[in-house]
């Protein structure tokens, strides 16, 4: 036999094996839960305790043959998840969380605090098996509607959870393996819900429960800073006010955009395009802000003229072409932040500044817009580090010491009511 030939058999080996003690675990799972439904108690060692916890939870109240998972109330979904922390979250990264779930053929979905699918993106596979039992927006997957599942698990232990096969009480998900971890609020630590991945049972891999972690932290990281923070409890007021005439953009820290006075509802590469229309408003040519969105990317100019087409619509028309250009009033607090350093008002800058620019965007333009701004509002604060200003800094950039530091030397033996929060922060930052 060649080596090459030697290789090839060597790997199928080892893929038949894998497959075999997929198998075997399989069966097992399908063994305990035979168990427990025919005699209860018996079946108390052949699964982990959560498992089995949850088994007696849902026996009492859900049928094994359960077809479906029940739906709550239409409206009053779509009701909560607009305009929340988890859904402005999730739009900033949907794009990566669409990815994954087309790469791994998995179906994702993201809930409510009570186990309530809020969002749910599939590949084409996985998306029709969902569909079949409610796995989508409104369906309820606590395991008291529908019995043990992972959401119910991760959510309920508030760790990332694995349900493999018949650990499933419910025998219509009994070929699925689903990983979940809670979502957390970065702000109050509040657990807002979890993030699932679901496939069948025969793809289950070791890096499952890792992925929805990341999945997790990648939710969290995107999520707004500022809807727990009562300084900015003003702008949030102005924002929202039915008085408020054109477009306002929210793009540092959190990504809203409100158009007299009405949240939109964007995905994150169409807010990208109207930030980028917003910071040239003399207008781009397709083809520049092709470039300026989605830099080397192999991305065709249809896609973009598909969503500048879908802005356009949005904002009732007021989208010119040949260039494209915004015809309505538009005010974004990057401009905010800028001009406030413009005119040496620190304090002021800060107020208004939310944090990073988009953060994790891919386009080119706005993560040097975003880099430019730091630095603006940064320099700014070494140069007059106003106490009250470095404050709010400090929540943003809590490992930037040298910021602290000059303000402390600045303040000297002034007596300052910030001075103990500065220096309890300094020696966090490692100052």
């Amino acid at each position: 036999m060649s080596t090459l030939a030697r290789g090839q058999h060597e790997e199928d080996a080892g893929m038949a094996t894998a497959d075999s003690d997929l198998l075997s675990r399989r069966l097992a799972a399908v063994r305990a839960w035979t168990t427990f439904v025919e005699l209860g108690d018996e079946a108390h060692t052949l699964v982990r305790p959560e498992i089995y916890a949850s088994w007696e939870r849902s026996g009492a109240v859900v049928r094994p043959d359960v077809l479906h998972a029940p739906l709550a109330d239409e409206d009053d979904t779509q009701a909560f998840w607009r305009g929340s922390p988890l859904q402005v979250a999730v739009a900033r990264v949907e794009e990566e969380l669409r990815r994954t779930a087309e790469d791994g053929d998995l179906v994702l979905a993201v809930t409510d605090a009570d186990t309530r699918i809020l969002w749910t993106y599939g590949g084409r596979v996985m998306r029709r098996k969902a569909e079949r039992v409610n796995f989508v927006a409104g369906g309820r997957w606590d395991d008291e509607s529908v019995g043990t599942n992972a959401l119910d698990l991760a959510n309920r232990l508030a760790r990332p959870s694995m349900v493999f096969s018949a650990e499933h009480y419910a025998s219509m998900v009994h070929n699925w393996v689903c990983w979940a971890a809670p979502v957390n609020d970065p702000v109050t630590g509040r657990q807002l819900g979890v993030i699932d991945l679901s496939t069948t049972w025969d793809r289950t891999h070791p890096i499952g429960l890792a992925t929805a972690r990341v999945m997790a932290r990648l939710i969290e990281q995107a999520m707004p800073r500022s809807h727990e923070h009562p300084g900015l409890a003003h702008l949030r007021a102005a924002d929202e006010s039915p008085d408020v005439a054109g477009l306002t953009l929210r793009l540092l820290g959190t990504a809203e955009a409100h158009l007299d006075g009405r949240r939109l509802l964007l995905n994150r590469r169409q807010t990208e395009i109207l930030a980028l229309l917003a910071m040239n408003p003399e207008g781009l040519s397709l083809e520049r802000l092709h470039a300026m969105v989605y830099g080397d990317h192999h991305v065709t100019l249809s896609t973009l003229k598909s969503e500048v087409s879908h802005l356009r619509s949005t904002l009732h028309g007021q989208l010119a072409s040949r260039p494209y250009r915004l015809t309505l009033p538009v005010t974004t607090d990057v401009e905010a932040v800028l001009s406030a350093v413009g005119r040496g008002e620190v304090t002021q800058a800060l107020v208004a500044y939310g944090g990073d620019l988009l953060p994790g965007t891919n386009s080119p333009a706005l993560a040097e817009l975003g880099e430019y701004v730091a630095v603006a509002v940064r320099e700014a604060l070494l140069a007059d580090p106003q106490p009250e200003a470095v404050v709010r800094y400090s929540e943003l950039a809590p490992y930037d010491a040298e910021v602290l530091e000059v303000c402390l030397d600045r303040l000297g033996d002034r007596p300052h009511p910030a001075v103990p929060l500065i220096k309890g922060r300094l020696a966090v930052a490692g100052g």
